[in-house]
């Protein structure tokens, strides 16, 4: 090859320089979307004809520069993301990054490792290593219990139970299957409040979702100890087999958290593996005033709990934890003969202990994380946003019109609007004509005024919140986490759904005279 070739941009990668430059200018982009977060709106309200259409470019033929296609991202993406970092987006849970993370996603993409054995990775591996027992230590499992980084927390929950099936040792299913033999029917337990990741575990294991049990919970929509007792008992006596149990600390729906104690003490009882979901709530084991009720993840066989979630970490990157020693690899290892390394003291080979070959360096980004905020400034954020969920807590408490759903001692407040009568508010005067009604708007239009103080809320693109169905009835959920998020924040949130509700309440009365 000539040698003029070896730098021809047509054959090859940007120049370094080029890169630097390129880099330059999309920090100085990422820097002004930061600082002007507050005057853009959450989400879009683009539909989604309109922007296939606006996207649906032909393949390029030929090549486009690097600032055509930043320009091109600003003004026909970006303004039509929904924006999970933005300090007013609440919705699902508030997930956030943060510098550290960001920039070290670029230097994980620089170096483009594939960490699945020692030998492909070494520092990869060991820094690996280091982020599980750091985390190990903030949500108080046993620093010395198998780990490794995955994805995310459904796939974490259905490698857990894959290895609680394969520790029934005497069906043999890893070597024989489950197709064409007299198996015992599998049996798995958990609250009618756990999430769908349960079922879809159940799912790819041929469990089915007939054999995951739901169980009832109680008024803090906990799982009920005596039910799963109960449940399992009664499994037993008609020769079914009871495998596992998911207990969850911080539900989807209320951020409720399972009473792991007595949990822990019935699967004890009948032999059964204990898997905890904590993808929410394990860290928020770092604040004080959390701590005590987040204080027994050490008790499950395994647990899974999410850094993209709590910890300001970029998606994707989820911790699997399991106490029962090799568990994992007795499940997963299946070493080809081009994987085969010569064993080594302290070295582990990740790709054992979940289905996963091609892995990314995930760990590095916590390492910045975990090394630049330290766990006392990881504690000081997390408390500063169960602050802003308490102030929220009190705001409405405080309003006769607004009722606080949940009881979840996490930053995830559930709200509903329930309008009363003129006579029942006597020191402020209620928006439009509410004679007609009884006592309460009935609950069905309740839920209906809730679900258009949902829409109205994302339409205004100034805050989003999602909602969820409960016992209560239909709720605004308002996750707090983001590290972006000030009180302020909470204060103009607050100002946006007393306006929101009050102007919904008017047009759901014109609709019903």
């Amino acid at each position: 090859m000539d040698e003029s070739d070896q730098h021809d941009p047509s054959v090859g990668d940007w120049d370094p320089r080029e890169l630097e430059a390129n880099g330059q200018e999309l920090l100085a982009r990422i820097r002004r979307h930061l600082e002007t977060i507050r005057q853009q709106p959450v989400t879009t309200d683009i539909g989604a004809a309109q922007l296939t259409a606006l996207l649906d470019d032909p393949l390029p033929e030929r090549p486009t520069p690097f600032g055509e296609v930043l320009d091109d991202t600003w003004e026909r993406v970006v303004p039509h993301l929904t924006h999970w970092h933005h300090p007013s987006f609440h919705a699902y849970f508030s997930t956030s990054t943060s510098g550290p993370a960001i920039l070290a996603e670029a230097l994980t993409a620089t170096f483009n490792v594939n960490a699945h054995v020692w030998k492909s990775a070494p520092a990869a591996a060991a820094v690996e290593g280091t982020v599980l027992r750091w985390m190990a230590q903030m949500t108080g499992y046993p620093e010395d219990a198998d780990g490794v980084l995955l994805n995310g927390a459904s796939l974490a929950t259905l490698y857990a139970l894959t290895a609680a099936r394969d520790g029934l040792t005497d069906l043999a299913v890893r070597e024989r299957g489950i197709v064409g033999r007299d198996l015992p029917v599998l049996r798995l337990y958990t609250s009618d409040q756990a999430h769908n990741s349960v079922d879809k575990a159940a799912i790819t294991l041929g469990i089915g979702t007939d054999n995951v049990v739901r169980l009832p919970v109680d008024a803090r929509d906990r799982m009920d100890p005596r039910a799963l007792r109960e449940a399992l008992r009664d499994d037993v006596r008609r020769g079914l087999r009871p495998f596992a149990v998911v207990a969850t600390v911080g539900t989807t729906a209320t951020g409720a958290i399972d009473p792991l104690p007595e949990i822990a003490a019935v699967c004890r009882e009948f032999g059964v593996w204990l898997h905890v979901d904590a993808a929410y709530g394990g860290f928020w084991r770092l604040v004080d005033g959390i701590r005590p009720e987040v204080d027994h993840l050490g008790l499950a066989d395994s647990v899974v709990v999410n850094p993209h979630k709590v910890l300001f970490s970029s998606l994707e990157v989820t911790a699997l934890y399991c106490r029962r020693k090799d568990a994992l690899a007795n499940t997963f290892r299946l070493v080809p003969e081009y994987l085969r390394t010569t064993p080594e003291d302290a070295a582990v080979d990740y790709m054992n202990l979940s289905l996963q070959l091609g892995r990314q360096f995930r760990a590095l980004k916590l390492w910045w994380i975990i090394r630049s905020f330290g766990r006392s400034g990881l504690s000081a954020r997390l408390t500063r946003s169960a602050a802003m969920a308490d102030r929220l807590r009190a705001l409405a408490d405080g309003h006769p019109d607004w009722r606080v759903a949940n009881s979840s001692v996490l930053p995830l407040v559930c709200l509903r609007y329930e309008p009363v009568r003129p006579e029942g508010t006597a020191d402020r005067q209620p928006p439009g004509d509410r004679a007609a009604f009884d006592d309460r708007i009935d609950d069905r239009l309740n839920d209906r005024l809730n679900e258009m103080i949902l829409a109205a809320v994302a339409r205004s693109g100034r805050a989003f919140l999602s909602h969820a169905v409960t016992s209560a009835g239909y709720v605004l959920r308002v996750s707090i986490g983001n590290i972006q998020t000030r009180p302020e924040d909470i204060e103009q949130l607050w100002e946006i759904l007393q306006k929101t509700a009050e102007d919904c309440h008017r047009r759901l009365l014109a609709e019903h005279r």
